[in-house]
């Protein structure tokens, strides 16, 4: 910046924006708003100051300690819920920044994606819904809303984070037609282009990450993947390709796996890219409104790649998620859960002050349920303790 130039303030941003991004992008001039009025921020967009908001918040820091897939604690380069939303919040960023998306408010998205989800990954959520079956289930997308509207506290005035509409409708992402809150009716056809890159780039790396672990966590092998995607084969080639002779040369297995991961994932990012980029200018769409009308979602792969990626999601699904060890680790989340939410419905003054505060408004299972999605993974095992009187057994131990 030269001497005497203007801050670059919200304002300016605002205009930039019309200027760099896509007509059918979203614009932070065009928010609808927040449900507390607020007034705007000087130097950050609508969205820089969610996206602030998010970075900052207490179930955001938690997700440090939260399960991707297998527990953290069982080896020290195991995803977590924190390392997930890092990495698909460049993803998105990636993509959106290609296609002149509205960055910022990608990353709001990405950010806050995951802070609904209980301990212990997925089998944490299965077993909350079960627990909550009689008392309207749980559904991680409703709780992202939740910690976002009512559980975090920044303000006297009012609960949650007052995020933008656009944020908060973002979040809500898979839930079905029936469980849509009224507030956020009409329903749209399709979510925000921005959400959709957001949710590409989460399944995107889901894959990655998922094959990264079960390799370093022996559940697979690589001759098994190999002969079990045809995506990861073709990467390989391209490996093969780019560095002749390195693959059956080196000895670095961890080395020669990151190589061809990474190419999987530039695959995928670029096919992603090029798809969404033909398939927004073949739409003829000049407006963010006008893309939420269409009849599908025009962020998506080529159909080649969606065929190569539901193969190698179906091997994951079959090698990871239905293997043994899982398996046992679903049985550990729910005993300590089970646990857990008998004991604080019978006793709610066990739980954190906050919490028994709700139960007035929402029903003690619900509070409970509130307050148990909320817990970190070492959390549950620290109050299952406490309350128990003996430690939890521990789940079936991933190699490493």
């Amino acid at each position: 910046m030269t001497p005497g130039s203007p801050l670059i303030n919200r304002t300016t941003k605002e205009q930039a924006e019309r200027t760099l991004l896509a007509p059918h992008a979203s614009f932070s001039q065009d928010s609808r708003g927040r449900c507390f009025l607020e007034t705007e921020d000087p130097l950050r967009t609508c969205w820089e100051r969610d996206r602030d908001r998010i970075l900052h918040c207490t179930a955001f820091r938690r997700l440090m300690y939260k399960t991707q897939v297998f527990i953290n604690r069982q080896a020290d380069h195991q995803r977590t819920r924190l390392s997930h939303s890092l990495e698909v919040a460049q993803v998105a960023r990636a993509v959106g920044n290609a296609l002149a998306l509205n960055e910022p408010l990608l990353e709001a998205i990405a950010l806050a994606h995951d802070i609904g989800h209980p301990p212990f990954g997925h089998r944490g959520e299965d077993a909350l819904d079960e627990l909550m079956a009689d008392f309207g289930g749980f559904r991680h997308n409703a709780q992202v809303l939740r910690v976002v509207d009512r559980l975090e506290r920044r303000h006297p005035d009012y609960m949650g984070l007052n995020l933008t509409r656009e944020v908060r409708e973002a979040l809500l992402k898979h839930e079905k037609d029936d469980d849509w809150p009224d507030e956020f009716r009409p329903k749209a056809r399709q979510a925000l282009l921005e959400a959709q890159v957001v949710d590409l780039a989460d399944s995107t790396a889901y894959n990655m990450h998922d094959i990264q672990d079960g390799l370093a966590n022996g559940i697979f092998d690589d001759a098994a993947i190999e002969s079990g995607s045809v995506l990861w084969a073709r990467a390989t080639e391209e490996v093969r390709d780019r560095h002749p002779g390195f693959l059956e040369s080196s000895d670095d297995y961890n080395l020669r796996r990151q190589r061809i991961s990474n190419q999987l994932f530039g695959l995928c990012i670029d096919d992603l890219i090029q798809t969404s980029h033909q398939n927004l200018k073949s739409s003829g769409v000049d407006s963010s409104e006008g893309a939420r009308s269409l009849p599908q979602m025009q962020v998506r792969h080529s159909q080649e790649l969606h065929k190569e990626v539901g193969e190698l999601q179906r091997f994951l699904w079959q090698r990871v998620y239905q293997n043994e060890y899982l398996q046992d680790f679903s049985r550990y989340a729910r005993e300590i859960l089970e646990v857990l939410f008998k004991s604080y419905v019978s006793r709610p003054e066990e739980m954190a002050a906050w919490y028994t505060g709700l139960i007035d408004e929402q029903g003690a299972e619900r509070s409970v349920c509130d307050y148990l999605a909320g817990m970190t993974d070492r959390f549950a095992e620290q109050e299952y303790e406490r309350l128990v009187g003996r430690a939890p057994q521990p789940a079936y131990p991933i190699r490493s």
